[in-house]
């Protein structure tokens, strides 16, 4: 449990993360990620995250593994389904989508998968995963067959988070979806941040370093970048750079 133990004592201490999120099928190539596996080394990325709602080719593992022949960068999957499962990765986030009510998704698809993870040196990290609406419907919530929290529901949100914690997932997924037309207000985020005790994670929306330092701001623990770097690679230098600078401050009020 290195990587999740990790992460918590990274939440401990008041320290941010920064994950880059790889979509296999926008991948044709896996060389084609050379230039944002050098760009995620310089910048000292925490973790690639690489996964999808929807996952239409067979190159998961293969870029899985061109990151990893790369970079020492942690790489977690961040399944879509029980189909993506690979052993090449150092980790899975054990997704259950505690904003829905769809029961394949609550529990169903983790118990096909539960022997499958046991049997794989995978490190399992329990996370409750929850969708925001973002004004849109995103691919997760059409492909889950569930609806998003409303945004202005801070306290909905909030509840939610808080028994994903109390059934013992180590970690908080609050997600807007990947493209989403808006990122998960300040005071969403703040709601659910005074609420848990277990390390936030915040994606979609998040396309400039503004938005990007006001989900640090207001309580994120990890923020996930993913479709913005697409457009604009430079967006994780200012990122990366913010975030740095957040952390050599935490360390040296300790």
């Amino acid at each position: 449990m290195a990587i999740l133990k990790g992460l918590e004592e990274r939440y401990r201490q008041g320290k941010k993360s920064i994950a880059v999120l790889v979509d296999p099928d926008k991948v044709e190539d896996p060389s084609q990620l050379d230039p944002l596996i050098r760009l995620a080394n310089e910048n000292c990325v925490d973790f690639f995250f690489v996964g999808g709602s929807l996952v239409t080719t067979t190159n998961m593992g293969d870029v899985i593994r061109h990151i990893k022949e790369n970079v020492s960068i942690p790489v977690v999957i961040f399944p879509g389904s029980t189909l993506q499962i690979d052993p090449a990765a150092d980790a899975i986030l054990f997704l259950s989508l505690i904003s829905g009510r769809n029961p394949d998704y609550l529990i169903g698809q983790h118990v096909v998968a539960a022997p499958i993870l046991k049997n794989s040196r995978l490190e399992i990290m329990p996370t409750g995963y929850a969708l925001i609406n973002s004004g849109k419907t995103t691919s997760a919530a059409y492909v889950s067959n569930t609806t998003p929290i409303p945004e202005d529901k801070y306290s909905l949100a909030a509840c939610t988070a808080l028994a994903g914690e109390m059934l013992g997932l180590r970690l908080i997924y609050l997600d807007a979806g990947s493209g989403a037309e808006r990122a998960i207000s300040a005071k969403m985020i703040t709601t659910v941040r005074k609420t848990i005790n277990v390390p936030l994670i915040i994606g979609g929306g998040i396309n400039t370093s503004e938005k990007a330092i006001t989900a640090l701001e207001a309580g994120a623990d990890m923020i996930v970048i993913g479709n913005a770097l697409e457009k604009d690679p430079n967006l994780l230098t200012e990122i990366s750079d913010k975030v740095y600078d957040w952390n050599q401050s935490v360390k040296s009020e300790r």
